[in-house]
């Protein structure tokens, strides 16, 4: 293979070998590199997406680009909600791989520690199978570079007199503080766990009725301390999930989190009253019947001293023996008489 090169004087990039040679990075994500590597710093405010676009890599391929250049530390991102709710991400690219502990020193602008320095690449081929310690924190080069030119020399450590006393340095949290911070306090009960389990899974299903209600696994475990009252208060699965996708938004929902947080505080229903009680009145005892004939007993109502069929009885021949009105036979014209008290002549005595 012939090679013919002449290094230009101006308008140039210069290029890390680690980046042109990197066996873990497609075409695409090397030319997206290196093409953010050459714009002006008056352009650093638009997202990677964009300035991915105006390449013309699109969709699936700058999604597999974007996760090389992330996997190997080229590519560091962070979301974090405003005040107002709204996620904000900031990217940082590096022509160099950076850790994690790297990019967040070179964010928040405090001096970064030293890059681990390049081990070349062992020609011993490990056997199948054999287990090997896991790589973390840092991300190695694959590759002997000791030809290789950077357009910045590296960072120079700080002298033993610059570093900070230990008085003024940021102390680390104590496990049992990370502990809390990065996973939901749960209930210790068995109940409770159960509860905050159908809680996330409410949560969790909330996304096939409305896309823009997609949680995560931890958003929704921490989530579920507030959707689990709705549940301690007799409310069922079901009407917990209406409650939560009923009254779209005709802004839409900009942060699920933020929303559904709100409206889990805002709509909880009030706790049920206890039932109380209720004891039946106790039957009254029997009674002897003070009604003439035999004696029986039978239970009273209120306060009577008859039963009910004697009762009857009285009141059925006290009726029959009363004296029934005599009809009045007399012909019309003599009632009509009478009633008008004037003296009537019959037929031919006139």
């Amino acid at each position: 293979m012939l090679r013919h090169a002449i290094a230009p004087s101006a308008r140039y990039t210069k290029a890390s070998n680690d980046v042109i040679r990197h066996p873990r990075l497609n075409s695409d994500a090397k030319l997206l590199l290196l093409y953010v590597q050459s714009l002006p710093d008056n352009t650093t405010f638009r997202p990677l997406s964009e300035l991915a676009q105006k390449m013309g890599i699109k969709g699936r391929a700058y999604q597999k680009a974007k996760q090389q250049l992330v996997e190997n530390g080229y590519v560091h991102e962070w979301r974090s909600q405003n005040d107002g709710g709204r996620w904000i991400t900031e990217q940082l690219v590096a022509n160099n791989p950076l850790t994690r502990d790297h990019a967040c020193r070179l964010r928040e602008g405090t001096p970064p520690l030293p890059l681990p320095a390049p081990r070349p690449p062992s020609t011993h081929s490990p056997t199948v199978g054999a287990p090997a310690p896991r790589t973390a924190g840092g991300y190695e080069p694959v590759e002997d570079h000791s030809d290789k030119t950077t357009p910045h020399p590296p960072s120079k450590a700080p002298e033993p007199s610059e570093l900070p006393e230990p008085s003024e340095r940021s102390e680390a949290p104590e496990p049992s503080e990370v502990s809390e911070l990065s996973e939901p306090r749960r209930p210790a009960s068995t109940a409770d766990a159960a509860q905050l389990a159908r809680a996330e899974r409410v949560l969790l299903s909330l996304r096939h009725s409305r896309r823009e209600l997609h949680l995560g696994v931890r958003e929704a475990a921490k989530l579920a301390v507030e959707a689990v009252k709705w549940l301690e208060r007799g409310l069922s699965e079901s009407d917990l999930r209406h409650a939560l996708l009923a009254e779209r938004p005709a802004e839409g929902v900009r942060s699920a989190v933020g929303f559904l947080r709100y409206r889990l505080a805002q709509k909880l229903p009030e706790p049920r009253m206890p039932i109380e009680s209720y004891e039946p009145a106790r039957p009254r005892d029997l009674i002897e019947c003070q009604a003439p004939g035999k004696k029986h007993t039978f239970r009273p109502l209120l306060d009577e001293t008859e039963c009910t069929p004697c009762r009857l009885a009285a009141a059925n021949a006290m009726y029959s023996e009363a004296p029934s009105p005599e009809p009045d036979h007399l012909p019309w014209r003599e009632r009509f008489a009478r009633i008008n008290a004037t003296p009537t002549a019959l037929p031919g005595e006139a």
